[in-house]
């Protein structure tokens, strides 16, 4: 089965700078407000999976792009 990303407008309300910088925190943070937000695992693991084809920067970097604070 193939899942693609998330729609790009697609977020979670999460100030990641107010987490533990430790890259495993940032993306246990994520899946956690993800799931009670109504996201699919696939949606999350699809994220999750992004995060981990780069360095540090690119996981918070693709972090980011699916986090929003309102």
């Amino acid at each position: 089965m193939l899942v693609t990303m998330p729609n790009d407008h697609k977020t979670v309300n999460l100030d990641l700078t107010t987490i533990d910088s430790n890259a495993f925190n940032l993306m246990g943070q994520f899946q956690r407000q993800a799931r009670r937000e109504g996201w699919t695992k696939e949606e999350i693991d699809v994220v999750l999976a992004e995060c981990k084809t780069g360095d540090y920067n690119h996981l918070v970097a693709t972090l980011m792009q699916h986090c929003d604070v309102e």
